[in-house]
Protein backbone atom coordinates (compact mmCIF):
# COMPACT_ATOMS: atom_id res chain seq x y z
CA UNK A 1 0.00 0.00 0.00
CA UNK A 2 1.33 3.46 -0.88
CA UNK A 3 2.32 5.83 1.89
CA UNK A 4 -0.37 8.19 3.22
CA UNK A 5 1.19 11.62 2.99
CA UNK A 6 -1.00 13.59 5.38
CA UNK A 7 -2.74 13.27 8.73
CA UNK A 8 -4.85 16.13 10.08
CA UNK A 9 -5.68 15.95 13.78
CA UNK A 10 -8.87 17.86 14.52
CA UNK A 11 -9.73 17.53 10.85
CA UNK A 12 -13.44 18.02 11.53
CA UNK A 13 -12.84 21.40 13.13
CA UNK A 14 -12.87 24.87 11.62
CA UNK A 15 -9.20 25.17 10.68
CA UNK A 16 -8.56 21.46 10.29
CA UNK A 17 -11.40 20.88 7.84
CA UNK A 18 -10.27 23.76 5.66
CA UNK A 19 -6.80 22.22 5.49
CA UNK A 20 -8.35 18.82 4.70
CA UNK A 21 -10.42 20.32 1.91
CA UNK A 22 -7.39 21.99 0.34
CA UNK A 23 -5.43 18.72 0.45
CA UNK A 24 -8.30 16.75 -1.06
CA UNK A 25 -8.69 19.30 -3.85
CA UNK A 26 -5.02 18.74 -4.64
CA UNK A 27 -5.67 15.00 -4.96
CA UNK A 28 -3.81 14.00 -1.80
CA UNK A 29 -4.58 10.99 0.41
CA UNK A 30 -5.67 12.31 3.80
CA UNK A 31 -6.39 10.81 7.19
CA UNK A 32 -8.32 12.61 9.92
CA UNK A 33 -8.49 12.15 13.69
CA UNK A 34 -11.41 13.85 15.42
CA UNK A 35 -13.72 13.06 18.33
CA UNK A 36 -16.14 15.81 17.17
CA UNK A 37 -16.28 17.34 20.65
CA UNK A 38 -15.86 20.77 19.08
CA UNK A 39 -15.64 19.91 15.36
CA UNK A 40 -18.51 18.79 13.13
CA UNK A 41 -18.99 15.79 10.85
CA UNK A 42 -20.68 18.01 8.28
CA UNK A 43 -17.34 19.80 7.78
CA UNK A 44 -16.07 16.62 6.11
CA UNK A 45 -19.10 16.08 3.88
CA UNK A 46 -18.04 15.32 0.32
CA UNK A 47 -14.36 14.94 1.24
CA UNK A 48 -12.59 11.65 0.56
CA UNK A 49 -10.80 11.03 3.86
CA UNK A 50 -9.91 8.07 6.04
CA UNK A 51 -11.48 8.89 9.41
CA UNK A 52 -10.18 7.73 12.78
CA UNK A 53 -12.85 8.79 15.23
CA UNK A 54 -11.64 9.46 18.74
CA UNK A 55 -9.48 11.68 20.91
CA UNK A 56 -5.81 12.56 20.50
CA UNK A 57 -5.26 11.48 24.10
CA UNK A 58 -5.96 7.90 22.97
CA UNK A 59 -2.42 6.70 22.23
CA UNK A 60 -3.50 3.46 20.55
CA UNK A 61 -5.84 5.24 18.15
CA UNK A 62 -3.29 7.94 17.34
CA UNK A 63 -0.63 5.30 16.65
CA UNK A 64 -2.93 3.53 14.20
CA UNK A 65 -3.76 6.77 12.39
CA UNK A 66 -0.09 7.76 12.26
CA UNK A 67 1.16 4.58 10.57
CA UNK A 68 2.71 5.33 7.19
CA UNK A 69 2.14 9.11 7.42
CA UNK A 70 4.69 11.61 6.15
CA UNK A 71 3.35 14.99 7.38
CA UNK A 72 1.06 15.76 10.33
CA UNK A 73 -1.04 18.92 10.64
CA UNK A 74 -1.73 18.98 14.38
CA UNK A 75 -4.86 21.14 14.63
CA UNK A 76 -6.74 19.24 17.34
CA UNK A 77 -7.24 21.25 20.53
CA UNK A 78 -9.75 22.25 23.13
CA UNK A 79 -10.09 25.94 22.24
CA UNK A 80 -11.16 29.06 24.13
CA UNK A 81 -9.48 31.08 26.87
CA UNK A 82 -12.67 31.28 29.00
CA UNK A 83 -13.21 27.52 28.71
CA UNK A 84 -9.65 26.88 29.90
CA UNK A 85 -10.18 29.12 32.91
CA UNK A 86 -13.39 27.29 33.79
CA UNK A 87 -11.94 23.81 33.04
CA UNK A 88 -8.13 23.95 33.21
CA UNK A 89 -7.68 20.19 33.64
CA UNK A 90 -9.58 19.54 30.41
CA UNK A 91 -7.44 22.10 28.61
CA UNK A 92 -4.25 20.53 29.90
CA UNK A 93 -5.35 16.99 29.03
CA UNK A 94 -6.14 17.71 25.38
CA UNK A 95 -3.76 20.56 24.58
CA UNK A 96 -0.67 19.31 26.43
CA UNK A 97 -1.02 15.54 26.91
CA UNK A 98 -2.74 15.20 23.54
CA UNK A 99 0.08 17.05 21.79
CA UNK A 100 2.69 14.88 23.49
CA UNK A 101 0.72 11.78 22.45
CA UNK A 102 0.76 12.98 18.83
CA UNK A 103 4.50 13.63 18.95
CA UNK A 104 5.28 10.23 20.46
CA UNK A 105 3.19 8.47 17.84
CA UNK A 106 4.88 10.51 15.11
CA UNK A 107 8.32 9.58 16.45
CA UNK A 108 7.59 5.87 16.52
CA UNK A 109 5.93 5.94 13.08
CA UNK A 110 8.88 7.69 11.43
CA UNK A 111 6.87 10.78 10.47
CA UNK A 112 9.02 13.36 8.70
CA UNK A 113 7.31 16.62 9.67
CA UNK A 114 4.81 17.84 12.30
CA UNK A 115 3.13 21.25 11.94
CA UNK A 116 1.45 22.62 15.05
CA UNK A 117 -1.47 24.97 15.62
CA UNK A 118 -0.08 27.26 18.30
CA UNK A 119 -1.61 30.50 19.47
CA UNK A 120 -0.77 34.18 19.72
CA UNK A 121 -2.14 33.96 23.27
CA UNK A 122 1.36 32.79 24.25
CA UNK A 123 2.53 36.41 24.10
CA UNK A 124 0.17 37.52 26.87
CA UNK A 125 -0.44 41.19 27.48
CA UNK A 126 2.99 42.62 26.69
CA UNK A 127 2.51 46.24 25.54
CA UNK A 128 5.07 46.09 22.73
CA UNK A 129 3.63 45.91 19.21
CA UNK A 130 3.98 44.20 16.84
CA UNK A 131 4.48 40.84 18.54
CA UNK A 132 7.73 39.16 17.50
CA UNK A 133 8.63 35.54 18.03
CA UNK A 134 11.76 36.43 20.03
CA UNK A 135 9.66 38.09 22.77
CA UNK A 136 9.44 36.27 26.11
CA UNK A 137 6.05 34.50 26.35
CA UNK A 138 3.80 35.70 29.17
CA UNK A 139 0.64 33.57 28.95
CA UNK A 140 -2.40 34.78 30.88
CA UNK A 141 -4.62 31.70 30.79
CA UNK A 142 -4.40 27.91 31.05
CA UNK A 143 -5.12 27.76 27.31
CA UNK A 144 -2.16 30.02 26.55
CA UNK A 145 0.10 28.03 28.90
CA UNK A 146 -0.93 24.79 27.19
CA UNK A 147 -0.38 26.15 23.69
CA UNK A 148 3.05 27.50 24.60
CA UNK A 149 3.92 24.16 26.20
CA UNK A 150 3.08 22.49 22.89
CA UNK A 151 5.59 24.74 21.13
CA UNK A 152 8.28 23.72 23.60
CA UNK A 153 7.54 20.04 23.08
CA UNK A 154 7.79 20.42 19.29
CA UNK A 155 11.13 22.17 19.65
CA UNK A 156 12.43 19.45 21.97
CA UNK A 157 11.30 16.65 19.64
CA UNK A 158 12.99 18.36 16.71
CA UNK A 159 16.28 18.40 18.62
CA UNK A 160 16.08 14.99 20.30
CA UNK A 161 14.40 12.87 17.66
CA UNK A 162 15.15 14.69 14.40
CA UNK A 163 11.47 15.15 13.51
CA UNK A 164 11.04 18.34 11.52
CA UNK A 165 8.61 20.58 13.41
CA UNK A 166 7.15 24.05 13.11
CA UNK A 167 4.74 25.90 15.38
CA UNK A 168 2.36 28.52 14.00
CA UNK A 169 1.16 31.22 16.36
CA UNK A 170 -2.31 31.79 14.93
CA UNK A 171 -3.74 35.29 15.33
CA UNK A 172 -7.55 35.35 15.63
CA UNK A 173 -8.41 33.09 12.72
CA UNK A 174 -11.91 33.46 11.23
CA UNK A 175 -13.96 32.49 8.21
CA UNK A 176 -16.51 30.00 6.85
CA UNK A 177 -17.14 26.86 8.92
CA UNK A 178 -16.39 28.68 12.19
CA UNK A 179 -19.25 27.88 14.55
CA UNK A 180 -21.22 31.02 15.58
CA UNK A 181 -23.08 29.24 18.37
CA UNK A 182 -22.25 28.23 21.91
CA UNK A 183 -20.78 29.86 24.97
CA UNK A 184 -17.23 29.76 23.56
CA UNK A 185 -17.91 30.92 20.00
CA UNK A 186 -15.37 33.33 18.51
CA UNK A 187 -16.29 36.99 18.25
CA UNK A 188 -16.64 37.40 14.46
CA UNK A 189 -19.12 34.59 13.72
CA UNK A 190 -20.97 35.29 16.98
CA UNK A 191 -21.46 38.97 16.15
CA UNK A 192 -22.40 38.31 12.53
CA UNK A 193 -25.00 35.79 13.66
CA UNK A 194 -26.32 38.28 16.22
CA UNK A 195 -26.67 40.95 13.53
CA UNK A 196 -28.56 38.56 11.26
CA UNK A 197 -30.89 37.58 14.11
CA UNK A 198 -31.35 41.20 15.28
CA UNK A 199 -29.91 40.26 18.67
CA UNK A 200 -27.67 42.46 20.86
CA UNK A 201 -23.95 41.82 21.06
CA UNK A 202 -21.88 41.79 24.24
CA UNK A 203 -18.63 43.76 24.17
CA UNK A 204 -16.27 42.88 27.00
CA UNK A 205 -14.63 46.06 28.26
CA UNK A 206 -14.69 49.33 26.34
CA UNK A 207 -14.30 47.79 22.88
CA UNK A 208 -11.05 49.65 22.27
CA UNK A 209 -9.01 46.45 22.48
CA UNK A 210 -7.45 45.52 19.16
CA UNK A 211 -6.96 42.27 17.28
CA UNK A 212 -5.05 41.05 14.23
CA UNK A 213 -7.80 39.05 12.54
CA UNK A 214 -6.58 36.46 10.04
CA UNK A 215 -8.83 34.96 7.37
CA UNK A 216 -8.77 31.16 7.15
CA UNK A 217 -7.43 31.08 3.59
CA UNK A 218 -4.19 32.67 4.79
CA UNK A 219 -3.77 30.03 7.51
CA UNK A 220 -4.38 27.17 5.07
CA UNK A 221 -1.85 28.65 2.67
CA UNK A 222 0.77 28.98 5.42
CA UNK A 223 0.29 25.36 6.44
CA UNK A 224 0.59 24.09 2.88
CA UNK A 225 3.72 26.16 2.34
CA UNK A 226 5.23 24.58 5.45
CA UNK A 227 4.25 21.08 4.36
CA UNK A 228 5.92 21.46 0.97
CA UNK A 229 8.90 23.60 1.98
CA UNK A 230 12.34 22.34 1.04
CA UNK A 231 13.77 24.10 4.08
CA UNK A 232 14.65 21.95 7.07
CA UNK A 233 12.25 22.80 9.87
CA UNK A 234 13.92 22.72 13.26
CA UNK A 235 11.26 23.57 15.82
CA UNK A 236 10.85 27.21 14.81
CA UNK A 237 7.92 29.33 15.96
CA UNK A 238 6.30 31.69 13.44
CA UNK A 239 3.44 34.17 13.57
CA UNK A 240 0.71 33.86 10.96
CA UNK A 241 -1.73 36.72 10.45
CA UNK A 242 -2.73 39.58 8.18
CA UNK A 243 -0.54 42.04 10.13
CA UNK A 244 -3.50 44.43 10.42
CA UNK A 245 -4.87 45.82 13.66
CA UNK A 246 -8.49 46.81 14.26
CA UNK A 247 -10.52 47.45 17.39
CA UNK A 248 -13.61 45.52 18.39
CA UNK A 249 -15.65 48.71 17.91
CA UNK A 250 -14.33 48.99 14.35
CA UNK A 251 -15.26 45.35 13.82
CA UNK A 252 -18.80 45.99 15.03
CA UNK A 253 -19.08 48.98 12.68
CA UNK A 254 -17.91 46.87 9.73
CA UNK A 255 -20.39 44.09 10.51
CA UNK A 256 -23.21 46.66 10.65
CA UNK A 257 -22.17 48.02 7.27
CA UNK A 258 -21.86 44.61 5.60
CA UNK A 259 -25.07 43.14 7.01
CA UNK A 260 -27.13 46.32 6.82
CA UNK A 261 -28.26 45.58 10.37
CA UNK A 262 -27.81 47.88 13.34
CA UNK A 263 -26.05 46.19 16.24
CA UNK A 264 -27.29 46.87 19.73
CA UNK A 265 -24.12 46.98 21.80
CA UNK A 266 -24.11 45.96 25.45
CA UNK A 267 -20.88 46.45 27.35
CA UNK A 268 -19.84 43.84 29.90
CA UNK A 269 -16.82 43.67 32.22
CA UNK A 270 -13.47 42.81 30.67
CA UNK A 271 -12.75 39.08 30.64
CA UNK A 272 -9.99 37.51 32.68
CA UNK A 273 -7.19 36.19 30.51
CA UNK A 274 -7.88 38.49 27.55
CA UNK A 275 -5.07 40.56 26.07
CA UNK A 276 -5.60 44.25 25.34
CA UNK A 277 -3.85 44.59 21.98
CA UNK A 278 -2.60 42.19 19.35
CA UNK A 279 -0.63 42.71 16.15
CA UNK A 280 1.83 40.31 14.54
CA UNK A 281 5.19 40.83 12.92
CA UNK A 282 5.12 38.36 9.99
CA UNK A 283 8.63 38.91 8.67
CA UNK A 284 9.94 35.58 10.03
CA UNK A 285 7.31 33.43 8.30
CA UNK A 286 7.88 35.43 5.14
CA UNK A 287 11.59 34.68 5.21
CA UNK A 288 11.17 31.01 6.16
CA UNK A 289 8.23 30.02 3.94
CA UNK A 290 7.62 32.88 1.52
CA UNK A 291 4.27 33.57 3.23
CA UNK A 292 2.29 36.74 2.80
CA UNK A 293 -1.44 37.21 3.42
CA UNK A 294 -3.54 36.80 0.28
CA UNK A 295 -6.86 37.83 1.84
CA UNK A 296 -7.01 40.95 4.01
CA UNK A 297 -9.34 41.13 7.00
CA UNK A 298 -11.99 43.28 5.30
CA UNK A 299 -12.33 40.95 2.30
CA UNK A 300 -12.34 38.00 4.67
CA UNK A 301 -15.11 39.60 6.71
CA UNK A 302 -17.17 40.16 3.57
CA UNK A 303 -16.81 36.49 2.65
CA UNK A 304 -17.72 35.36 6.16
CA UNK A 305 -20.81 37.56 6.26
CA UNK A 306 -21.88 36.22 2.86
CA UNK A 307 -21.39 32.64 4.06
CA UNK A 308 -23.37 33.05 7.28
CA UNK A 309 -26.03 35.18 5.62
CA UNK A 310 -26.51 32.57 2.91
CA UNK A 311 -26.84 29.88 5.54
CA UNK A 312 -29.42 31.88 7.45
CA UNK A 313 -31.24 33.23 4.41
CA UNK A 314 -31.54 36.64 6.08
CA UNK A 315 -29.66 38.68 3.48
CA UNK A 316 -30.32 38.38 -0.21
CA UNK A 317 -27.37 38.47 -2.58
Amino acid sequence: MSRVRYLVTGGGGFIGSNIVEALCRAGERVRVIDDFSTGHRKNLDGLDVELFEGSIVDGELVAKAMAGVEVVFHEAALPSVPRSIAKPLDSDSVNVHGTLTVLEAARHAGVRRVLYAGSSSAYGDTPTLPKREDMTPRPLSPYAVAKHTGELYLSVYARLHKIETLSFRYFNVFGPRQDPNGAYAAVIPRWIAAALRAEPISINGDGGQTRDFCFIENVVRGNLLAASSERVLEGQVVNISCAERISLLQLADAIEELTGKELQRVHAPARAGDVRDSLADISRIGELLGYEPVVRWREGLERTVAHLAGRSGLISS
